[in-house]
């Protein structure tokens, strides 16, 4: 059982992952924290009491962050009224406006000292005004954060490092330490504030209210309140609030947001039109067909939403390199303050200073903030393209894809059959075999099975029909006016022992058999996706290697399509559950380490989309089970973006790696500088908050993939 808080006034993302690692330790659960949403994900068992765990979850949150509060994600900001909203931006504005305040004046008062240095003795007096003005909130949260068990900490490093440097008379270092700690802060709260805000505003298409058709009236009302059946209307202008079919009206649908098409999509009655959609020209009378929470457009935001509780494998090392990170740098720099002026009797004032370089250096904010920022940045950026990745896991996985494999019907081909031929035998006619056929799969909604009944252009009653079974992966058996009618494979006819005529033909075939005996076959064309080539071609352009197909179709109009696409490997003739049999068995036998991607239907092929490294499902915009069953889905019908997928998620992975490169690199270089008396604290400052900051504005480029 799945339930969601906001963690209101969280800023610290190491404490965030100490908060969450405490969560998980204590309470016997599995919690994730994501710092770009301030949310807390947790599973809980049904009998847990809400208001019980809310309690504990406080309790754990103050003893890390005491102005951080727990609230469930219905009491949380964003759905409270507008006037709590105002206030609380109000407050916000007013604690930055302080903070921005006591900076000023400890500027000035650091600019004093230096005026008076020399000619004043008390000159360190200005400094000491500027270290408390700027940094007195430092050191009581560093205080506080003691008497918790909370030592290794910014507060607490920074505090030491610059109590330290006025203890060994480097007044204007210690008061200098600190203001550049303090804007660095600043500014990197600014640069996570702005990719917030970005992210948020990429996924701004939650409706703010519907215009409800109430005894021939329009009123505006919260979408969540109708119900379906019900009807609205859609002005120009204005976003579909709820998923739903026109049934008056004709306009244009810009449906950029869901599916990153940038053609307007043109709809009239009977169409299906999706929440989130912008309407562009007339008014649009539309009858609900699904809630508001089952939408859409709030299952595509809870998604991105929920998509950092999947983390990446380099977010989890990271945060176990975190844990350990600190308090090696606090043990060097012990060891840095003691060990030479023991061992050499050297000045332990000079070994001191460097020691406490090493302090101001050993926090890993800049790893900390910047990969998850990097990941749940990719993830927007995705979305924005119509591309819906479920997790940084997956996002991750995709960057060393080196197989892809595909379904072949509604994957690679149109799924849009058509009948080309039919060869009776036996004594039947080629209209008694169509009529037999369409009867047999009059239950059916497989599209090879609705290119049948459409090819034979006249209704027949289900209550005609009696005793249907469904095979997976063979066809159907039916009975019709007292005859046994088999319709379906290859291996159909084999399984009832069927002597059959076979077909040489690249289309696909359905063979039929009435009272056991051979009927005659039906052959069925299918046409490959606009794309499909090209995307191949990209793929291997793109490094993957391997590219195979699996279809439950003929050997022979396998080979075709997969000669056509040039698709190295077909394995024909398979049952849902022999796919999921040759991925684990390709998955046994690769000899690479890269990862495996199976894309699929995301209806039909849920097995081999879960068995796969990464499940990729086609078309699945308004289709409950592709977002169901796969990992990563793709909104629209467009094969082209498989490789915009592996291509953004590589991209991601770079900059990530950037980051981790560039932070690790400099901190590394300052710690030996340091060491050596080389570096002093300015180098340090910016090694700590310097490098967050540009590690920060670094993995904002994700969004602009």
């Amino acid at each position: 059982m799945k339930r969601e808080f906001v963690l209101k006034g969280l800023n610290c993302a190491q404490c965030a992952n100490k908060i969450e690692e405490e969560i998980n330790q204590k309470q016997g659960v599995e919690a994730t924290i994501n710092f770009m949403t301030k949310t807390l994900t947790i599973q809980i068992k049904p009998e847990d009491d809400d208001e019980e765990l809310l309690r504990r979850l406080n309790d754990i949150v103050h003893k890390h962050e005491p102005e951080t509060h727990v609230l469930k994600k219905s009491d949380s900001m964003a759905q409270r009224n507008d006037a709590e909203v105002k206030n609380s931006k109000k407050e916000m504005l007013k604690e930055k406006k302080r903070e921005l305040f006591l900076l000023s004046t400890g500027g000035v008062f650091f600019v004093l000292g230096f005026v008076l240095r020399g000619r004043i003795e008390s000159y360190w007096i200005m400094f000491l005004i500027s270290y408390l003005l700027t940094g007195g909130e430092v050191l009581l949260r560093a205080g506080k954060n003691i008497f918790r068990g909370q030592i290794f900490d910014e507060n607490f490093l920074m505090g030491i490092a610059t109590i330290g440097a006025f203890a060994i008379g480097e007044y204007a270092e210690g008061a200098a330490v600190m203001i550049f700690y303090q804007i660095g802060e600043m500014f990197q709260d600014m640069a996570v504030d702005r990719s917030r805000k970005s992210i948020a505003a990429l996924m701004d298409i939650r409706p703010e209210y519907a215009n409800a058709m109430i005894e021939g009236q329009l009123v505006r009302v919260d979408p969540k309140q109708l119900q379906i059946g019900e009807k609205f209307a859609v002005k120009a202008g204005e976003k579909v609030p709820l998923d739903g079919v026109v049934v008056r009206g004709e306009s244009f649908l810009d449906t950029s947001a869901l599916t990153g098409e940038a053609y307007p999509r043109k709809v009239k009655a009977g169409d299906e039109v999706l929440s989130g959609s912008v309407n562009q020209g007339g008014m649009l009378h539309v009858r609900v067909t699904k809630k508001y929470e089952e939408s859409t457009v709030i299952k595509i935001l809870e998604l991105v939403e929920n998509a950092a509780n999947k983390k990446a494998p380099t977010e989890k090392f990271i945060t176990k390199f975190a844990k350990v990170y600190t308090p090696i740098v606090v043990g060097l720099a012990v060891a840095i303050a003691l060990l030479p002026p023991l061992l050499t009797n050297q000045s332990f004032q000079t070994w001191i200073y460097r020691a406490l370089l090493f302090l101001v250096i050993s926090c890993p904010c800049a790893l900390v903030i910047s990969v998850p920022l990097g990941f749940f940045g990719g993830i927007g950026a995705a979305s924005k393209n119509g591309i819906l990745i479920k997790g940084g896991n997956y996002l991750e996985a995709l960057s060393s894809v080196d197989t892809v494999i595909f379904d072949k019907t509604g994957t690679l081909t149109k799924g849009v059959f058509a009948v080309t031929k039919i060869e009776a035998e036996n004594g039947f006619t080629g209209d008694e075999l169509l009529h037999y056929a369409a009867a047999a799969e009059t239950y059916s909604t497989h599209p090879i099975a609705q290119s049948i009944q459409k090819a034979y252009k006249k209704n027949i009653l289900k209550s005609q029909v009696s005793s249907y079974s469904e095979m997976a992966g063979m066809g159907v058996a039916a009975t019709m006016d007292n005859r046994r009618i088999l319709a379906g494979n290859e291996k159909l006819m084999d399984n009832y022992r069927i002597d059959i005529k076979k077909v040489a033909e690249d289309d696909t075939v359905v063979y039929v058999a009435i009272d056991g005996l051979y009927a005659g076959a039906i052959l069925i064309a299918d046409e490959v996706k606009d794309g499909a080539k090209e995307t191949v071609n990209k793929l291997g352009q793109a490094g993957v290697s391997k590219t195979v197909m699996l279809t439950g179709d003929a050997k022979k109009a396998a080979r075709h399509f997969a000669q056509m696409l040039k698709i190295e490997e077909v394995y024909a003739q398979l049952l849902p559950n022999e796919k999921v049999d040759k991925i684990e068995e390709i998955k046994k036998n690769k000899k690479t380490k890269g990862q495996i991607v199976f894309v699929g239907d995301g209806i039909n092929d849920a097995p081999a989309l879960a068995v796969a490294d990464v499940g990729i499902a086609m078309g699945g915009i308004g289709s409950d089970a592709a977002i169901e069953a796969a990992d990563v889905v793709i909104m629209t019908d467009e094969l082209e973006k498989i490789a915009k997928t592996i291509d953004l998620s590589r991209q991601t992975k770079k900059i990530v790696q950037q980051n981790i490169v560039f932070a690790l690199g400099v901190k590394a270089l300052v710690l030996a500088l340091g060491a050596m008396g080389f570096a002093t604290m300015w180098e340090a400052v910016f090694a700590d908050v310097g490098v967050a900051l540009l590690a920060v504005l670094n993995s904002m480029r994700a969004l602009r993939l």
